[in-house]
């Protein structure tokens, strides 16, 4: 007789079966939650061994994710994307489907899931276009064509253009931040001109452009045209095109103080007695003054005519204002009168005269022991030659003007 029912049967084989079902079910949740934690081990262990890549696709391949919608063509209307320091293909390729240049995160991933350049594309804006097809986003994420120049400072550099006696100019990081700032969109250039990145450097609120506290005094008392000088460090600047003259300074000089911090301002200058502001002058000095493995030397005469006191008398400073790019000056060069010219000025410029790098910061927080008040290029790799005196000064000078070195 069937029993489908159970009316028949004995009550405690049923709450033996109800009891089995029970086990059995909880057993399927147990098994089912066990799934879960290995498809997500399993993501973990791919993030770890083949990165953000392989994960996506491992997660998408156990769990079954995402779905794959794809334009035709090469895209439409300009656009620009950005991709940021330590993003992922897929943070990129979800970027692009937010953009409106691919139809899904999928068709920028599958097209490029055998393009090892995909996994090398570097942080920075691309000029894109909408609606491309998976296969055009990557040709083009991957064209070097396509990415936008940054700015480049190297150390040394300053914000105006500098004019050599032969009449040929270099431009300061001013220009090239506005050539930087450029964008060619549907047809039609836009860039914010020099004229307008200079007015926001002069005149801008301090605070809209992000200068930190322990620059703030210095800034606020420099000669405008001067007040942003030495804070934008050397590197690569992102920039974003679009953006007004204040945002695009805010932008590098946000970039460069991050950058400063790491080479030890503001926190490193305090075992130097100077205040940190002052340490960037000084860096600022040593970058202008001699090469790189003179640094520490050049570092502690300035440290010990300071502490005389005694004038710096370094022409770099003198040629600051001239806007010339060459170091030796003349008699009436250094005659000159002005705040800059430490020929006549006990102390420091009131600014930095250019932008110091790692090197020149960490020589001027740690400057070399000596007892070198003097020093002067003897050698035409630029090398110096650092004394203690005046006389053995003026011998040194002497036998390099000798050699043809200056």
């Amino acid at each position: 007789m069937n029993d489908d029912l159970g009316l028949f049967t004995d009550p405690d084989t049923r709450h033996d079966e109800r009891v089995a079902r029970g086990k059995s079910d909880a057993a399927a949740r147990r098994a089912k939650r066990r799934r879960k934690r290995t498809i997500l081990w399993v993501v973990v262990a791919l993030v770890l061994t083949g990165g953000g890549v392989g994960a996506y696709y491992g997660y998408r391949t156990l769990s079954g994710i995402g779905s794959y919608d794809d334009f035709a063509g090469a895209g439409e209307a300009d656009v620009v994307v950005e991709v940021k320091d330590g993003d992922l293909v897929t943070t990129i390729a979800t970027t692009l489907k937010e953009q409106g240049v691919v139809a899904s995160a999928r068709a920028f991933t599958e097209a490029g899931a055998d393009d090892s350049r995909v996994t090398a594309i570097q942080p920075g804006f691309y000029l894109m276009k909408t609606k491309m097809s998976g296969e055009a986003a990557v040709a083009r994420m991957v064209d070097e064509a396509s990415k936008i120049v940054p700015l480049e400072v190297k150390g040394g550099n300053v914000l105006h253009d500098l004019t050599a006696l032969d009449g040929s100019i270099t431009k300061g990081i001013i220009s090239r931040l506005s050539e930087a700032s450029c964008v060619e969109l549907d047809g039609v250039k836009q860039c914010v001109a020099p004229e307008q990145l200079r007015d926001a450097a002069d005149n801008a609120d301090p605070a809209a452009l992000g200068i930190p506290e322990w620059a703030l005094p210095d800034v606020a008392a420099a000669p405008k045209e001067n007040r942003l000088e030495g804070l934008i460090a050397p590197g690569l600047y992102h920039v974003k095109p679009g953006a007004n003259a204040t945002e695009l300074l805010k932008g590098v000089l946000s970039t460069s103080l991050t950058r400063l911090q790491g080479y030890g301002i503001p926190n490193g200058a305090g075992k130097t007695g100077f205040r940190p502001y002052e340490v960037l002058v000084i860096a600022s000095l040593i970058e202008k003054e001699g090469v790189t493995k003179d640094f520490g030397k050049i570092s502690r005469v300035i440290y010990s005519r300071l502490a005389l006191p005694q004038r710096l008398e370094l022409d770099s400073t003198v040629n600051y204002k001239l806007d010339r790019p060459h170091i030796t000056t003349s008699d009436e060069d250094r005659d000159r009168s002005g705040p800059f010219n430490t020929y006549k000025v006990l102390g420091l410029p009131p600014t930095p005269i250019g932008s110091p790098g790692r090197e020149a910061i960490t020589a001027a927080i740690t400057p070399e022991d000596g007892p070198w008040l003097y020093f002067v290029k003897c050698q035409k790799d630029g090398t110096s030659c650092f004394t203690n005196t005046h006389d053995e000064h003026e011998i040194a000078a002497a036998k390099a003007r000798a050699e043809g070195v200056f």
